[in-house]
C-alpha cells in the first residue's frame, strides 16, 4: 500500500513539473504546424472570398520585318525602259514596280508660210501690223522656211489654236499651225519597292547590263 501511495504521489509531482514547464515548453499544435511549413514567414493571409491575383501574361517581343526600300529609274529612253522592264520582271518578280511615262515636250507654232521673196514679206508684215496682230516677225535665215512670218511659238496645240483662233477674228486668213518638233522626247521611270537586299540585287543586274541607266533613291532623283 505504501509503494502505491509513493508511485501515486510521484506521479503528481512529475506532472506537476511538465505543467509548470519545468521539465521543457510544451508545444502547441499550431506551432508544430508551423514549424513544420517552408518559408512561413512569406506567407500571405487573403481575405475571406478573395480570388486570387491573376497572372499577367508575359509579353512576346516579336521581331520587327525588315523595313523596303524604294528605288528608282529615271530619264530612260524607250529602248532602255523596255529592257530594264523585262530585267525586272524576269529575275526580281517579287519587288513592286511603277512604271511613268513622261510625254514628249514639242512646240507648236502659228505661222504664215514662206512668201515668194523679201518685199511680199514686208507687204505682209505692213498688213498684220494695220489688223493688229500682236506679234510676229519675218524669217530671213537661209532655209525652207525663209521669208515665212512666225506669229508665235506654244507649248501646246491647244495654246497654238487658241491664237490662231484670234487672228482669224482680226482678219488674218493665211496663218497655220504646225509642230516644229519635240523639244524633250518621251521618258520613262521606273520604282521598285521591296526587301532591302533584293533592291540592291535590283540595282547591281540592271547596272550591269545598262550601265547608261542611273539609280537613286526615290524622291532624291
Amino acid at each position: 500500500m505504501r509503494v502505491f501511495v509513493f508511485i501515486l504521489v510521484a506521479a503528481n509531482l512529475a506532472f506537476l513539473a511538465w505543467a509548470q514547464g519545468y521539465l521543457g515548453e510544451r508545444a502547441s499544435p499550431d506551432a508544430i504546424r508551423l514549424q513544420q511549413q517552408l518559408e512561413a514567414d512569406k506567407l500571405r493571409v487573403l481575405a475571406r472570398d478573395e480570388p486570387p491575383a491573376p497572372k499577367v501574361p508575359e509579353k512576346k517581343v516579336e521581331k520587327a520585318a525588315p523595313a523596303d526600300k524604294c528605288l528608282a529609274w529615271t530619264a530612260l529612253a524607250g529602248a532602255d525602259a523596255g529592257q530594264l522592264d523585262a530585267l525586272l520582271a524576269e529575275k526580281f518578280a517579287g519587288l513592286r514596280r511603277e512604271r511613268h511615262v513622261v510625254p514628249e515636250m514639242a512646240s507648236w507654232w502659228v505661222f504664215i508660210p514662206p512668201l515668194p521673196n523679201k518685199a511680199e514679206a514686208d507687204k505682209k508684215s505692213g498688213e498684220l501690223k494695220r489688223l493688229g496682230a500682236p506679234e510676229f516677225f519675218v524669217i530671213q535665215e537661209t532655209g525652207p522656211n525663209r521669208w515665212a512670218i512666225s506669229l508665235g511659238i506654244f507649248s501646246s496645240e491647244q495654246a497654238a489654236n487658241d491664237r490662231l483662233e484670234s487672228l482669224r477674228e482680226k482678219g488674218v486668213k493665211s496663218a497655220k499651225v504646225a509642230r516644229r518638233g519635240a523639244t524633250r522626247p518621251e521618258q520613262v521611270s521606273f520604282e521598285v519597292t521591296g526587301p532591302e537586299p533584293m533592291v540592291d540585287a535590283a540595282r547591281e543586274a540592271v547596272a550591269a547590263q545598262l550601265p547608261e541607266a542611273k539609280a537613286a533613291d526615290c524622291g532624291r532623283r
